[in-house]
């Protein structure tokens, strides 16, 4: 996390969390030991899958947990009904030498996940564990919908690089900066962002504006002062005036460069019919020996009109991808909850805690929830939801978690992992720091263990998610 300067972002909650801790506190329930699940119903998109993200962001946040004087004091401002405190001097005394002492387990940052899967567990005093809720479904939630985006755009794209260039368009600077960093963990090559460059190591691209050919007036002057400019960074914008003239000064350029021992990296179509534009530009580049010149596209594009695009023969070499990225376009948020599913009693016995719903998909799942991965090969075979006080044997039986259909119900065994691993013991952050281009390749290396069915999104497919068997989403709609 990214604090403003000499702020504290402890008070990144909603204040329904500080009410309950109030609560709890008063109850004697503060310190009962707890245990809540964060995950997300249903894949984003309209598709089946999720990349997981925003874990390290997360930690960031975790371990700067202190509420500092100024933060107690602004608590201490607040008032209820007819002007008395909303908070006692008791309760905000015991904020501010409150430790964060809670196990944090979590799903490493770029594994595609499904809905249901727990992304993180939390297990530790029952106020603790309340607290951070806001924050970290703030985090984990947008990170992974935009990097679950920024994947599903370069599944369309295939081996073409992506750049993401969507600050100017993300909700606000920290919405830009955490945009970047997911992307890349979802498989953008690079971004525009300058700052989350220097901040996350990803690497930086741009090229020119329009202002800049605005500002010469003439297209092919300003191309000429650009490739003087920057003679290994140079990416001609080709439609300020007409394309196809553009396209033709852009070749001039390029070829005169190449005639002084330099080399047009690119040229950038961003409006028109994109797939017959670029057709015709690389016929150009290509007769006057510019083959090592690359065709860029942008344009408000996203994986389905890059689709469409391919389908078309688009000659493009690397996709220009903004908004759609960065803004999450189609979906604004994830639906990513926070549920408690066990809870200590007064006797020291673990009680399980679900949610009833008359609709399936709410109802919650009890225990000390892990996920467990079956691969068979290069491929996925499923994940199994468990309970660790009763796990799998060598092999196990289990039933769709989207039907509960028992006569569906599917045998595994065999290779396996356990998804969910300790990053935080006590309050103290175990996981070693991972760079994050080993968050990008693992995304890139699960995504291909996906049958083509679950990768492209198609309506109508389940996610391979299994309960154990005798335990169906209608039963766990009705639990007590």
């Amino acid at each position: 996390m990214h604090a403003p300067v000499g702020r504290s972002l402890a008070l990144l909650t909603d204040l329904y969390q500080l009410t309950m801790a109030a609560g709890y506190r008063r109850e004697g329930l503060a310190d009962r030991e707890a245990v809540f699940c964060q995950y997300f119903r249903k894949a984003p998109f309209g598709g089946a899958f999720a990349i997981a993200a925003g874990l390290a962001t997360a930690l960031e946040w975790l371990a700067e947990l202190r509420f500092r004087e100024d933060d107690l004091a602004y608590l201490a401002s607040l008032e209820g009904a007819g002007g008395a405190p909303l908070f006692d001097a008791a309760f905000l005394d015991y904020l501010g030498r409150l430790e964060f002492s809670c196990d944090v387990d979590a799903v490493a940052e770029g594994s595609v996940v499904f809905g249901h899967e727990p992304l993180l567990r939390v297990r530790g005093p029952l106020l603790q564990c309340q607290i951070v809720e806001t924050a970290l479904l703030n985090i984990v939630n947008f990170q992974t919908l935009v990097a679950t985006k920024a994947a599903r755009v370069c599944l369309a794209t295939g081996d073409d690089p992506v750049l993401e260039f969507g600050l100017r368009r993300a909700q606000g600077v920290d919405g830009g900066l955490s945009a970047s960093r997911a992307a890349y963990i979802g498989g953008c090559a690079a971004t525009s962002n300058v700052l989350a460059g220097k901040l996350h190591g990803i690497p930086v691209r741009g090229t020119h504006g329009h202002s800049w050919v605005l500002a010469f007036g003439d297209e092919r002057e300003a191309f000429e002062a650009f490739a003087r400019a920057m003679p290994h960074n140079c990416v001609l914008l080709v439609d300020t005036f007409d394309t196809p003239e553009g396209v033709r000064n852009a070749v001039e350029v390029g070829v005169s460069m190449r005639e002084n021992g330099a080399r047009l990296a690119g040229i950038r179509l961003d409006s028109g019919d994109l797939a017959d534009l670029s057709v015709k530009a690389r016929a150009e580049l290509d007769e006057a020996g510019l083959q090592d010149t690359a065709i860029v596209a942008s344009n408000d594009l996203d994986e389905n009109s890059i689709a469409a695009l391919k389908q078309r023969g688009a000659k493009v070499g690397i996709w220009g991808v903004g908004t759609s990225i960065a803004s999450s376009g189609g979906q604004s948020a994830l639906g990513g909850v926070y549920k408690l599913t066990l809870l200590r009693d007064a006797s020291g016995r673990w009680q399980a805690r679900a949610k009833r719903s008359e609709d399936p998909s709410k109802a919650t799942l009890p225990g000390m929830l892990q996920v467990r991965r079956y691969t068979s090969g290069d491929r996925l075979r499923g994940d199994l939801i468990y309970d660790e006080s009763n796990p799998p044997q060598a092999s196990w039986s289990g039933v769709p978690l989207a039907s509960g259909d028992a006569e569906s119900r599917h045998t595994f065994e065999g290779t396996h992992r356990d998804l969910l691993r300790t990053v935080v013991a006590g309050g103290q952050i175990v996981a070693s720091a991972e760079a994050l281009d080993a968050a990008r390749q693992r995304c890139r290396s699960e995504l291909a263990m996906l049958p083509d069915e679950l990768a492209r999104g198609r309506s109508g497919v389940d996610a391979p998610v299994w309960l154990e068997e005798g335990v169906s989403r209608r039963q766990l709609a009705l639990l007590a």
